[in-house]
């Protein structure tokens, strides 16, 4: 190979690179519902450095939860996998369906913090 050939495959990569970069959570404006067949409503509108900002979230696992053995583990993160990774569109009987897990995690927290949005109409909204 020579040199050109070579620049262009670096260029090339580091490109790449930039433009996965750029698909990353901080710029996440909505939650991913593609895993769903038949989606009832919009995506949830979701800002995610926003809303961590606003809630005061710094730990990632506050909502990236890791289970092992039915508990959570509480210095682990999942925030390099997808929710629907571990959470598939339907109950398993082991752990929540993916609909039903975003709505425990999200709006559980927002009951439990008494703020935040809670009604359909207020994430699912467009």
């Amino acid at each position: 190979m020579n040199r050109y050939a070579i620049f262009i495959l670096i260029a090339g990569l580091v490109s790449l690179t930039l433009i996965m970069a750029s698909y990353s959570q901080e710029d996440m404006v909505t939650v991913d519902n593609s895993v769903f067949t038949n989606p009832q409503r919009t995506p949830a509108k979701f800002k995610h450095d926003d809303h961590n900002e606003a809630a005061g979230i710094e730990s990632c696992g506050e909502c990236h939860h890791v289970y092992q053995d039915g508990k959570k583990l509480e210095d682990e993160s999942s925030e390099d996998q997808s929710c629907s990774e571990c959470h598939t569109a339907t109950d398993d009987g082991r752990k929540p369906g993916l609909m039903k897990a975003f709505h425990m995690n999200c709006k559980g927290c927002h009951t439990t913090a008494k703020k935040g949005p809670v009604m359909c109409g207020e994430c699912h909204a467009w």
